[in-house]
């Protein structure tokens, strides 16, 4: 007699925009092998283009409208009300344009991961397309993260690099930025699913062992 299948790991992501993030990690789930099963998207802009395409993958969503609360602490409390609701295994920040309170990252600490179009610790924050060029840099990219009390600053698990030109503007970067973001969060958040990679004190461990540095696009142990 066959034991009944695991269940898939609850993925629940947060989106506050157009949400091409969120539309690869759904393009993701649909693989006949992919290890987890994206249950709810939440949004705290009830405008956002990610409720759509939640609605049209079927996946619940949800909306907790910043603008509804005093303070800070008040749409953290409703924001993980809902979460709490859905028992995700993993909370995905896909363009998720809050800053979180300590005591909501720590409740979820190690099951909650960010995207940031930067190869942190560069340039954490806003606008990072236009301060990577003012700065003269030869590359940017874009880091997948553990999310800790510090902004931007939790351990990296992988990054992905592109070449600046010379005639590259915020724009242009933005966009060679972003084909990379869409390849690598689906991986990141495969392995997350598969129980490849935890997080320590304030390191990633990958396979069990000590990540000492990002894993990087292109990179055989990545793309396979």
């Amino acid at each position: 007699m066959n034991a009944d299948p695991a269940p898939q790991p609850r993925i629940l992501v947060l989106a506050s925009g157009s949400g091409t993030n969120l539309q690869a990690l759904i393009d993701a789930s649909r693989e006949r092998d992919f290890p987890g099963q994206i249950v709810a998207v939440g949004c705290n802009n009830p405008q956002a283009f990610a409720l759509e395409r939640a609605a049209q993958a079927n996946i619940d969503t949800f909306v907790v409208n910043h603008k509804d609360y005093g303070s800070r602490e008040e749409f953290d409390g409703a924001l993980m009300a809902e979460i709490r609701r859905h028992n995700p295994d993993l909370v995905v920040l896909a363009g998720f344009m809050r800053i979180l309170t300590t005591d909501f990252v720590r409740a979820l600490r190690g099951t909650m991961l960010n995207i940031h179009p930067s190869l942190l610790p560069k340039y954490t924050g806003l606008n990072t397309h236009q301060r990577t060029l003012d700065a003269g840099d030869k590359v940017h990219g874009v880091s997948i993260h553990f999310v800790t009390e510090e902004l931007d600053g939790g351990p990296v698990i992988a990054q992905a690099e592109v070449t600046i030109d010379p005639d590259d503007t915020a724009d242009s970067l933005a966009e060679k930025v972003q084909e990379k973001e869409h390849l690598l969060y689906p991986i990141v958040v495969r392995w997350f699913c598969e129980g490849r990679i935890q997080l320590g004190t304030d390191y990633v461990l990958f396979d069990g062992e000590l990540l000492n540095k990002p894993m990087r696009l292109p990179d055989e142990r990545v793309v396979h």
